[in-house]
């Protein structure tokens, strides 16, 4: 008896999730990347592929090296991977990606391992229903504007030369990581020489509400928004000082499902909201982040995990929705990668933009003898 349904007038083509293989690879960057959690050299990049009847979905889940800016790293992801989220779905017979999260609802947390296995499948389904991922997922948008991060450098000098480099490339938003000690005294460089360009900052939980005066001079810089200034699980504290502030505060960390978005947007806790499809569980509850925002007429943007081609492409799919309409954190692969693993590598416009196109699935190819070279573990599970 064939698995799938004969596709016809009022059928639908449902997919068995046959086989889960899981990848670490290990990538160097570029140049370092830091944060206020500490200085990264080198990825250990986590690629899942869901084999389902013939069609490979790929993805990537994006635990860090570290259990830093999230409670899951690498190390725990993998083993709640094998023994428990991939045995859930091996063997399922599906419709959607969108089907996912209530299989896996059981477990809970464990977010960024979650949206690994379902976005796989999103790429899966978009593949075998000959669609642009982008499509699928309910994206309008044609180009996505793009802006950079920018991790905190050995001297102000040196984060000027970057900024310098990113602003001639045309990137439309350059956002600069801070942390006491280095922030107010390295916006003022900055805007003494570029007085208008559009500039965040990104605090990675850095500061205590104790510390507001000091925020307050955050304020003189008009930035485009100050991101996650405080705790990371904390929403009502963050409606207190965005009473405070004249700069929007946007929330990254404190945002993990729709729910927490509409918790932050009713209490006005920001004014913006960063979305990682890793940090709120997959596809799904991303777009679900980005309609809560939109009703609220609050906009939204893609914030980078350092990911590789995979998860890039994934983020460019995601910008596609309507309500993301400022400049994303999805630079272009060689500010990360002497080689990414997609084809062609993701390029940024002069004019600070991605051309969306309409492959089928992610709209890159997967250059399989270069991630087998990076693979250093490998493991496939069977239905």
């Amino acid at each position: 008896m064939p698995s799938r349904q004969p596709a016809g007038p009022g059928a639908t083509e449902t997919m068995k999730i046959e086989a889960i293989t899981l990848r670490e690879i290990q990538m160097p960057l570029v140049h370092f990347f830091e944060t206020s959690f500490g200085r990264t050299y080198s990825r250990r990049i986590l690629l899942v592929t869901a084999h389902c009847e013939g069609v490979d979905g790929w993805a990537e889940s994006v635990v860090g090296e570290d259990p830093f800016y999230s409670s899951e790293w690498i190390e725990s992801a993998w083993p709640t991977l094998t023994t428990y989220l991939i045995p859930m779905l091996l063997g399922k017979q599906v419709e959607s990606g969108r089907e996912i999260p209530a299989l896996l609802a059981k477990v809970r947390g464990h977010r960024m391992a979650k949206a690994g296995l379902e976005n796989a499948v999103w790429d899966a389904e978009a593949q075998q229903k000959k669609q642009p991922l982008w499509k699928l997922l309910g994206g309008t948008r044609r180009e996505i504007p793009c802006g950079v991060s920018i991790g905190i450098q050995d001297s102000v000098e040196q984060l000027l030369e970057k900024i310098d480099t990113e602003l001639k490339a045309g990137y439309r938003r350059i956002k600069v990581k801070v942390k006491p000690g280095w922030d107010v005294n390295v916006l003022e460089r900055i805007r003494s020489r570029w007085a208008d360009i559009t500039l965040s900052c990104d605090a990675n939980s850095a500061y205590t509400l104790d510390q507001v005066e000091h925020l307050r001079n955050f304020d003189q810089f008009n930035l485009l928004m100050i991101e996650q200034p405080l705790w990371n699980d904390e929403i009502y504290y963050h409606a207190r000082l965005q009473k405070e502030l004249r700069t929007a505060i946007c929330l990254d960390e404190s945002i993990v499902s729709a729910r927490s978005a509409a918790f932050a947007l009713d209490t006005d806790a920001c004014r913006i909201i960063n979305i990682k499809v890793g940090r709120v569980g997959g596809f799904s509850e991303a777009i679900g982040v980005h309609d809560a925002a939109q009703a609220h007429k609050v906009p939204v943007w893609c914030g980078g995990m350092l990911e590789s081609g995979i998860g890039r492409a994934h983020n460019i799919a995601l910008s596609t929705l309507p309500n993301f309409s400022l400049p994303g954190d999805v630079s272009a692969s060689k500010r990360y990668w002497k080689e990414d693993i997609i084809d062609p590598e993701v390029t940024v416009s002069p004019q600070g933009m991605i051309a969306i196109g309409d492959q089928a699935g992610m709209g890159y190819r997967i250059k399989a003898d270069l991630i087998e070279k990076l693979t250093v573990k490998k493991q496939t599970l069977r239905a």
